[in-house]
């Protein structure tokens, strides 16, 4: 549902970069924001009211492996088309498939698949692909496979991790994203060749100490996987990488709002110490996402999930069953404000990923990424590139 003549928002309460405007309107021509305006300015087009509606930008969801049953590593095209339909009602314009460590031809049958999905998207669109690991500490591996963990000799080391854009061209260009540890063999060496590259590169699955982890910076490394998780704990006499990421500015994260990775306690506290501005929300969902508690075959064991909690055979939790939406009812829940909620569920992973001059906020110019949410923050209407996603 995109008219020829445009489409006009009307009646929202429109959350911006560092206000809500109570019953703004905002036009959209081509796909593309117009107008933000707290007035009707436009006099032609589609209108719909949205009286009553938060509209925010799109959630966009860096670290996500699967949904409604489906893995990402093992999903045809159609099957990850799926998953983005799915993650449309629940107000998620953008997402990053991302992998567990695996073999080198799952890696390639993953990524072909991806490449593909990617040309002929009907709900989320995919922005690229996310390797968490394999150059990862076995000390902190969570549920990851250690089996397939490696540590870094070379340049062919990054050239055995397929990309998109090696199996055809994803639509405005693929970002790679990854997931190590710096401590590993020949880490900060890694972090120099992957910068070289344009990848993003995220600290996590981590026991570094602080010098290392200031060479990772140094090196490129500024951002940090699931804080708090998958890694060294705090400790008063062995700061680590939870005092590490607290305390550089430059340094931002992201965070499993799920009220089981992290206590409500501390979702709110680490909101408090380190600002809106250096938190991103992700879902870390896998298969079982959207599916219910039960019994699950992923990543070649059995997951469980009960009321909410996943576990693998070992007990450790096994990625999350929320989606972008659950983490920003529950920081709502944590009293974060809207302008908060934007800034990390859109706003700052639109930054992460270097695609902030085309999404992640209401500007004009920007790409009609859009989600509106009633008090409940139950999903009425996702906008992807002006275009009617889901609508309630």
């Amino acid at each position: 549902m995109n008219s020829p003549e445009g489409l006009i928002l009307k009646n929202a309460s429109v959350v911006t970069a560092d206000q809500v405007i109570e019953n703004g309107t905002v036009t959209i021509d081509s796909g593309v924001i117009a107008t933000v305006a707290d007035d009707v300015s436009a006099t032609h087009g589609t209108v719909l009211d949205l009286s009553g509606l938060f509209l925010l930008p799109g959630f966009i969801d860096v670290h996500i492996h699967g949904a409604v049953g489906i893995d990402v590593m093992d999903a045809t095209a159609e099957q990850l088309n799926e998953i983005g339909v799915f993650l449309a009602s629940q107000g998620v314009t953008g997402w990053m498939p991302t992998f567990v460590p695996a073999a080198d031809e799952n890696y390639a049958s993953a990524i072909a698949a991806i490449a593909k999905a990617a040309q002929v998207s009907s709900g989320a669109h995919v922005l690229g692909v996310h390797y968490e690991g394999p150059f990862v500490n076995s000390a902190q591996c969570g549920a990851l496979h250690t089996e397939y963990f490696k540590t870094y000799s070379g340049p062919a080391d990054v050239d055995s991790l397929p990309l998109p854009a090696d199996a055809g061209d994803l639509r405005g260009g693929a970002v790679c994203m990854i997931t190590l540890a710096p401590e590993v063999g020949g880490g900060i060496e890694l972090i120099r060749e992957l910068e070289s590259r344009g990848w993003v590169i995220s600290i996590g699955h981590t026991r570094a100490s602080l010098d290392v982890l200031d060479q990772a910076l140094a090196a490129g490394a500024r951002h940090m996987t699931h804080f708090m998780n998958a890694m060294a704990p705090l400790h008063h006499r062995a700061p680590g990488p939870i005092a590490w990421g607290l305390s550089h500015d430059d340094v931002t994260f992201d965070m499993i709002a799920d009220g089981i990775h992290l206590d409500p306690f501390m979702l709110r506290l680490l909101l408090k110490v380190k600002g809106e501005r250096g938190i991103s929300l992700i879902s870390d969902a896998i298969a079982a996402a959207g599916r219910g508690d039960g019994n699950y075959q992923i990543w070649g064991e059995t997951i469980a999930v009960k009321d909410g909690r996943t576990s693998n055979a070992a007990g450790s939790i096994a990625g999350s069953v929320i989606t972008m939406l659950d983490a920003v009812r529950l920081m709502r829940s944590l009293d974060a404000s809207y302008v908060q909620l934007a800034r990390m569920a859109a706003s700052n992973p639109a930054e992460l990923l270097g695609l902030s001059h085309e999404c992640g906020s209401i500007e004009v110019g920007k790409r009609a990424d859009l989600v509106a949410l009633d008090e409940n923050a139950q999903v009425k209407l996702t906008l992807i590139r002006g275009n009617v996603a889901f609508r309630a």
